[in-house]
C-alpha cells in the first residue's frame, strides 16, 4: 500500500444460489458451492493483505456474510438491487466508517494524506487465485492515480476500482465495465494474473487452477476426481 494514505476496500459477493450462473460446476460439485468457496479465497487474501477492519463486505450470503464477520472484516447486507447497488452501499459504509477522510460543510476538502486519509477501491468476490501481496502491489499502483480501474485477464471487465482520497469509486460493472471505468480513470495494466484472473466460466476455473486456488476452493474441487486443485 501506499504510505502517504489507506484503502477502505468493497468486496461485493452475491448470494450463492444467484452467483456464477454462467458456470457450470464440475459433477458432483454444485456451482453454489463453488460459487462461496470462491468468494471465501476471496476475502481471505484480501483480509490478509489489508487490515480486516477496513474490507466492507456486501452480502446477504448466509455462509460468506459469517464467515467474513469471523475473519474481521465489516459486513452490511446486499439491498438487493444489483451489483452496481451493492458497491455503492458498501462505499457509503466505508465513508461512514472514516468520516474524516470526506468533506463536510465545515471542510472544503477532504484530507489528501496522513493516517486520517482513506482511499476507496472496490474488488470483485470471484478471485480464488489472489494472493494477498498481489492485492498490495496493485494498490501501490493505484494509490498514483486520482482514479484507477484494473482490467480482468480479457481486458473487457474489471476486478479492481479504486479512488484516492477525498473522491469516491464511480461504479459501472457490468459488460464492458472496463472500458467505461477508464472514461474517469486511469487503466492500468499490471502483471499480476492471479489478480486478473477472475472466474465466469469452466475455462475460467480451468485457468485457476493452473495458476493455484485458496484453500477453500481446493478443497471442493478435491471432491471432483477431474481437475486437479493445487492450493497456494
Amino acid at each position: 500500500m501506499s504510505e502517504s494514505f489507506r484503502w477502505s476496500l468493497v468486496v461485493p459477493v452475491k448470494q450463492a444460489q444467484q452467483a456464477k450462473t454462467r458456470l457450470r460446476a464440475p459433477a458432483p460439485l454444485s456451482r453454489p458451492a463453488l460459487a462461496r468457496a470462491i468468494a471465501l479465497d476471496t476475502l481471505e487474501a484480501v483480509c490478509r493483505a489489508l487490515p480486516p477492519g477496513d474490507v466492507v463486505t456486501v452480502t446477504s450470503d448466509e455462509v460468506v456474510g459469517p464467515a467474513a464477520a469471523a475473519l474481521g472484516a465489516r459486513v452490511i447486507p446486499d439491498p438487493g438491487a444489483g451489483l452496481n447497488a451493492a458497491i455503492t452501499a458498501g462505499i457509503q459504509e466505508a465513508v461512514t466508517a472514516s468520516p474524516n477522510s470526506w468533506p463536510t460543510a465545515s471542510r472544503s476538502h477532504a484530507p489528501t494524506a496522513g493516517p486520517e486519509a482513506r482511499g476507496i477501491a472496490v474488488l470483485l468476490g470471484d478471485l480464488p487465485a489472489l494472493r494477498p501481496e498481489d492485492l498490495v502491489a496493485a494498490l501501490q499502483d493505484c494509490a498514483d492515480h486520482r482514479r484507477a480501474v484494473v482490467p480482468d485477464h480479457s481486458g473487457s471487465g474489471t476486478v479492481l476500482l479504486t479512488a484516492a482520497p477525498g473522491i469516491l469509486p464511480e461504479p459501472g460493472f457490468g459488460p464492458g465495465s472496463a472500458a467505461r471505468h477508464g472514461e474517469s480513470a486511469t487503466v492500468l495494466t499490471p502483471d499480476l494474473p492471479r489478480l486478473r484472473r477472475d472466474v465466469d466460466d469452466l475455462a475460467d476455473l480451468q485457468a485457476v487452477i493452473e495458476l493455484g486456488v485458496g484453500r477453500h476452493t481446493a478443497e471442493l474441487l478435491a471432491m471432483d476426481a477431474r481437475p486437479t486443485a493445487t492450493a497456494h
